[in-house]
């Protein structure tokens, strides 16, 4: 007995000795990717604010780049000064300046952002817009949009954000929205759903410089980077990941009311 316990309790040492000297340390674990910096510029166009009685949240640094945020750049156009042009697959939103210039937005496209091209007008715009699912999307997903069927008022819970323009053509409502989010997130990328969305931030900057009958022109993918470079020149290419096909100059959303942010006013 006392043998067993002796070879055991040496069987013991000598296994926790063989794993100290074969021992491997462990390889060293990789940093997470450090976040660009921001300057104290962006911040302060990004910070906290309060808003008809809604306090909006600074949007999230990593969420954020120098590059991502609304900056004046040059911009070559024969449009007048005020006019909006939407670029959906390279993701920006450009209000035109004097002078060969435009306040630079970055924007998040959604599918009903690819279902319209070509000129339209803004009418009217809102602040806080409430939100209501189109039949179409209580039919194609009950389980999702049945519990807010009756709508959701306007609010930071509110898809549509802090404002929404409403572009119009000669046909009518185009069911096509410049808007706000409630997701940071997403600002930048292609999205499942809605138009073209901008920072809360952003969107309240807008709607500021935006008077009513603005001229808003979306450019199909062929005409992706139009204006960023001078005449003659040829614009970069636009590696756009969204599937979904440019529609054909002056189509509207409405054909497929699915893929809008659904019925607001």
């Amino acid at each position: 007995m006392k043998w067993t316990r002796a070879a055991l309790a040496m069987t013991a040492i000598l296994s926790l000795t063989a794993c100290a000297t074969q021992e491997v340390p462990p390889d060293p674990v990789p940093e997470a990717p450090q976040q660009p910096a921001i300057s104290a510029e962006t911040a302060a166009k990004y910070g906290a604010l309060n808003d008809n009685g809604h306090h909006i949240d600074a949007v999230p640094t990593q969420f954020l780049s120098d590059d991502k945020a609304r900056q004046t750049v040059n911009y070559w156009t024969e449009e007048a000064p005020g006019t909006i042009i939407v670029d959906p697959y390279a993701r920006y939103l450009y209000h035109v300046l004097k002078n060969d210039k435009a306040v630079r937005y970055t924007v998040a496209v959604g599918a009903a952002g690819y279902g319209f091209t070509g000129e339209a007008h803004i009418p009217y715009q809102r602040d806080w817009p409430s939100w209501m699912p189109t039949d179409n999307m209580l039919a194609t997903n009950p389980e999702l949009y049945g519990p807010v069927a009756d709508g959701v008022e306007g609010g930071l819970d509110n898809p549509l954000g802090a404002r929404a323009l409403y572009l119009h053509n000669n046909q009518g409502d185009t069911f096509y929205r410049i808007h706000g989010t409630m997701d940071p997130s997403s600002i930048g990328q292609a999205t499942s759903a809605g138009c073209i969305r901008l920072f809360n931030q952003d969107i309240i900057h807008l709607a500021e410089q935006t008077d009513s009958m603005t001229k808003v022109i979306v450019l199909t993918e062929q005409e992706s980077g139009k204006g960023t470079v001078p005449p003659g020149q040829v614009p970069p290419i636009i590696e756009e990941a969204a599937s979904s096909p440019a529609s054909p100059p002056g189509a509207t959303a409405v054909s497929n009311p699915a893929l809008t942010e659904g019925d607001n006013t």
